[in-house]
């Protein structure tokens, strides 16, 4: 049985609201993608070197990185040696399968999806990014997440250097119905910190969502105070932050590597959240994170609702990118 379509009777049968999200949230990079690799498929009469050249193509404008677009070719060139593929349609099967190969890169799907929560304890997640990615509303949504898993939690407001950011999380904390410890605008973040956590302490909190800002007035100064809301963190719980979750946007493509980059060499980035990726046909930068830069795309954006926050799973992704060719 091929990958195809042990993907299809995996994810068919587990139709579910889950699958129905990352089917709905990336309707427009597989209009785009997968639409491009069927007619790709059905032009050619044979697998040669002009077809890898016009998937190249079709993988780059899909935004999966000119690194591991290399990489990705390279190796289906290789398995269509190696099983002797001429039929140009026996291609799907093999994409699909070395899409999800390159994002586990041998680790499996629950390691490098699952969030670390200290069972028993308090765990504190640390929010990084840029302003204008959905960072405030990506821990609203993961705060009503976890709430309705059972688990009590409180927010930090540490960005207390944009404009309404501290009101913004205030009204997320109303919605969902959790706690937003704060100070005035402008005060020193790493304070908002130390207090947040004796306020989890004192309350037995299982976990602590902290917001900071996204830019200061330049780049050394963002950085040196996310390393001294880190060292705070620390100093009063040995081990925290448990996360250190980098919000990008989706849509900005190749922009959101880039602001990776920056981040991961400023501060232990642990995991990505990827919002808005319902907005974009460009989903492909899924692959180009977990690839290049070595983190996992932990938490997914696939629409407007509360409930749109979703747990990255490489297989769903890939049934969301084929769903329509893998239900004709």
């Amino acid at each position: 049985m091929g990958f195809f379509q042990k993907l299809k009777e995996k994810w068919t049968k587990q139709a579910d609201a889950v699958t129905e999200k990352f089917k709905e949230g990336l309707s427009k990079t597989r209009h785009s993608f997968a639409g491009k690799v069927n007619d790709l498929i059905a032009r050619y009469r044979k697998v040669d070197e002009e077809f890898f050249e016009e998937l190249e193509e079709i993988l780059i404008a899909a935004d999966v990185g000119v690194t591991t677009v290399m990489e990705l070719v390279d190796e289906l060139k290789m398995e269509v040696k190696r099983r002797n593929i001429q039929d140009p349609a026996q291609m799907r099967d093999v994409i699909a399968e070395k899409l999800v190969d390159i994002y586990r890169a041998g680790a499996d799907d629950k390691e490098l999806s699952a969030l670390n929560m200290q069972e028993g304890g308090l765990t504190v997640i640390l929010f990084v990014g840029v302003n204008g990615v959905g960072k405030t509303t990506t821990i609203g949504k993961l705060a009503h997440k976890l709430k309705s898993e059972g688990k009590s939690v409180l927010l930090a407001a540490g960005d207390t250097f944009r404009a309404g950011a501290i009101e913004q999380l205030e009204a997320w904390g109303e919605r969902v119905g959790v706690d937003v410890i704060k100070q005035a605008a402008g005060s020193d973040p790493a304070a908002v910190m130390y207090d947040a956590i004796q306020a989890a302490k004192a309350r037995g909190v299982d976990v602590l969502l902290c917001d900071t800002a996204g830019r200061l007035q330049n780049k050394v100064n963002l950085m040196k105070e996310l390393e001294k809301v880190k060292r705070v963190i620390s100093r009063e719980i040995p081990g925290a932050p448990h996360e250190v979750l980098l919000v990008l946007d989706a849509t900005t493509g190749q922009n959101a590597m880039s602001q990776a980059k920056l981040f991961k060499e400023a501060t232990d980035v642990t995991g990505i959240v990827l919002t808005k990726l319902d907005g974009t046909a460009k989903g492909g930068i899924v692959l180009a994170i977990r690839n290049e830069l070595a983190i996992p795309v932990k938490l997914v954006g696939l629409g407007e609702k509360m409930d749109d926050l979703q747990v990255f799973d490489p297989e769903q992704y890939v049934y969301g990118l084929f769903a329509d060719l893998l239900e004709q």
